[in-house]
Parts: C-alpha cells; structure tokens; sequence
C-alpha cells in the first residue's frame, strides 16, 4: 500500500467526491484506509445500562484505497506514487514534481 498514515488524500470517486483529508490509519490487508471527516456515517445506539442515554453517534467507515488519491505536499497537486531506491533505501516520490513525499 502506497499511502501511509498522516498523509493528505483526496477522495475520486463516491459520495464524498472531491473532498480532501489526512489519512488516520491504513487497513493494508483490506485495501481500506480511514479519512478523517470523509465517509461518515449516523449510528442509533441503545442504552445499554440504567444510568446511561440513547445517543446518536457519528462513524467514520473506512474507504478503499482505489477510491482516493495522494496530495502531494510540495506541488499541492493530486498525484501517483512512485519509489525510489538508493543502496538500502527506498522512499516515495510524486510522479508530478519528482520529489520525495
């Protein structure tokens, strides 16, 4: 997976289209990443003890990664993700301005 946490996404493609966020935390095994503000979701909770209320609460489901795209912080343009590697590391770059991200 490309994209790691803190990093600035913008969302192409669903209800949220064009909307942009820091990514909270990468989901790797099921392609999905959590935006912070994007993708959120009304929830009725039940009381569950006497003393407690019913609410409504407010999620933040996770997107697939297919569903957004990396702002680069140098060029602030949407962008793909390329590597580059140096003898023993290996770092991402914006295939826009060809700097490191």
């Amino acid at each position: 997976m490309k994209l790691l946490k803190g990093d600035t996404v913008k969302v192409i493609r669903g209800k949220d289209k064009g909307k942009t966020g820091n990514v909270d935390k990468t989901l790797p095994k099921k392609g999905k990443v959590v935006v912070e503000g994007v993708n959120q979701y009304k929830r009725h909770v039940k009381a569950r003890t006497e003393g407690q209320k019913s609410e409504i609460i407010t999620l933040t489901k996770p997107l697939s990664v297919m569903n957004v795209i990396l702002v680069c912080p140098k060029c602030k343009k949407s962008t793909r993700v390329g590597y580059k590697v140096l003898k023993d590391s290996k770092t991402r770059v914006c295939k826009k301005c060809n700097k490191e991200i």
